[in-house]
């Protein structure tokens, strides 16, 4: 039997820690700004990240680890090419033009959009399941969000802005297409995704003028890319695979709350009634997005895929011969009617009237 609240576990707990690690990374990443270009600490974030988990990636085969993740596939790749196209590439160098003609509160605030994008494209064209109470969820957290970021200055809505409404539209187009991929090995996505954006970025700095800082600015800015941005994207993945886009996406936008409480600790800044406000507004979207129970009678019907699993009520294949948990190898699924909580992961991406 799956227990009353096995569907939070581990999708909530990988969609928090992902918001945890990327929101740390802009107070960190504040702390290098002063020193580094910020288009060339935007690559070396990236190329940090993609480094990192390739030494992740190459080191537990090294050292004898199996591989328990699904390796991409030939037909993965044109999807592949899509995230690093759209939230390697394009999204952040939409980010470098707009905050380049908008001022810093403005930008700030249109950054929340994403949150906005990636539910609306999941619920509108990818037709993934939305209840009122993950709406209002979601709505919650998105204000405390534009509260946090509000400096009382009016909304500026210039080309500046465009810009950076286009870097929100693609990364919210790039977290949907990611859900394509979910299946797949998180650290290899991310691996890529991470050393090609980064590369990218890094090289276009350099011909637009800036300047290597010493090593250990680089090394500091690596580490904060590999945790804040590839660890961070592991974990957003590996979200989406159990929980879908539209809740993973709701989650995610408690990042920059994490920041603002880690920036009061880093920098001693003030604790305003803005933060506690926000707070308050976020906790609330959290609770409703924790309480939500969707639970009825629904239909599998016969399909075949690869990715990690272990033998539950979805799995219950046979194998030749011994077998650890968990593990991964093309298997079917036979026709299946039941009943429990979920969310729309792998196996629960039916239609509802």
């Amino acid at each position: 039997m799956i227990s009353k609240h096995a569907h939070l576990w581990p999708g909530v707990p990988l969609a928090l820690g992902s918001a945890v690690l990327f929101g740390a990374s802009a107070p960190l990443s504040k702390l290098l700004v002063g020193s580094i270009d910020p288009w060339l600490l935007a690559g070396i974030l990236y190329l940090g990240a993609g480094l990192g988990l390739a030494v992740v990636h190459w080191g537990r085969r090294l050292i004898g680890l199996a591989d328990v993740e699904a390796p991409l596939q030939k037909a993965d790749l044109p999807w592949l090419a899509f995230v690093v196209l759209f939230g390697g590439m394009l999204g952040p160098l939409f980010l470098m033009l707009g905050l380049s003609h908008t001022s810093a509160s403005s930008g700030s605030l249109l950054l929340n959009l994403e949150g906005l994008a990636t539910m609306g494209i999941a619920w509108l064209v990818f037709r993934e399941n939305v209840d009122k109470r993950l709406l209002l969820g979601a709505g919650a957290i998105l204000a405390g969000a534009v509260l946090l970021s509000w400096n009382g200055e009016a909304l500026r809505l210039d080309e500046g802005s465009l810009f950076i409404a286009a870097a929100c539209l693609s990364w919210g187009i790039d977290n949907n297409l990611t859900r394509k991929l979910s299946s797949a090995d998180p650290v290899q996505i991310a691996m890529i995704k991470g050393v090609v954006a980064g590369s990218s970025n890094l090289l276009l700095a350099l011909i637009f003028g800036a300047s290597l800082p010493n090593v250990g600015l680089v090394g500091a800015g690596a580490l904060v890319g590999f945790l804040g941005v590839g660890v961070s994207l592991v974990m957003f993945m590996l979200g989406l695979r159990h929980l879908g886009t539209a809740r993973t996406g709701a989650y995610f936008s408690l990042a920059p709350f994490i920041g603002a409480v880690l920036a009061v600790v880093i920098f001693g800044e003030a604790v305003t009634f803005q933060v506690i406000a926000a707070g308050v507004l976020m906790a609330i979207g959290l609770w409703l997005h924790l309480a939500e129970r969707h639970d009825h009678e629904h239909e599998h019907g016969a399909l075949e895929h690869e990715h990690s699993h272990v033998h539950d009520e979805h799995h219950q294949h046979s194998h030749d011969g011994p077998f650890s948990e968990p593990h991964s190898h093309w298997h079917r699924h036979e026709p299946l009617r039941h009943k429990h909580p979920h969310y729309p992961d792998l196996h629960h991406r039916h239609s509802h009237e």
